[in-house]
């Protein structure tokens, strides 16, 4: 039986995500980067402009996904972007809420 590599560690991960970042396909571009990586969780909006999103799956692709947030999709302006840890959750797919 082989053993999981760290990169196979499942866990979770919030960011928020402030800059220009609501009204320029934000969350649907999210939503398919994080599909292609094979996260489940979610991206919304908040009402201060940011978005949150929440990204479960390997630790690898957790990482890749909060690489790709810092730019964002073309039209998107990323100004800050901060993460934190938060326990891993059994989700089904990935959402815009």
């Amino acid at each position: 039986m082989s053993q999981q590599s760290d990169g196979d560690d499942l866990i979770g991960m919030r960011c928020l995500v402030a800059g220009r970042v609501q009204g320029v396909f934000f969350r649907a571009s999210t939503r398919e980067e994080a599909r292609r990586l094979g996260l489940s969780g979610y991206a919304r909006n908040l009402a201060d402009g940011r978005v949150e999103v929440l990204a479960c799956g390997p630790r690898a692709a957790v990482a890749e996904l909060r690489d790709w947030l810092s730019q964002g999709p073309p039209l998107a302006r990323v100004e800050a972007l901060a993460c934190e840890p938060v326990p891993y959750q059994a989700l089904s797919g990935f959402l815009n809420r």
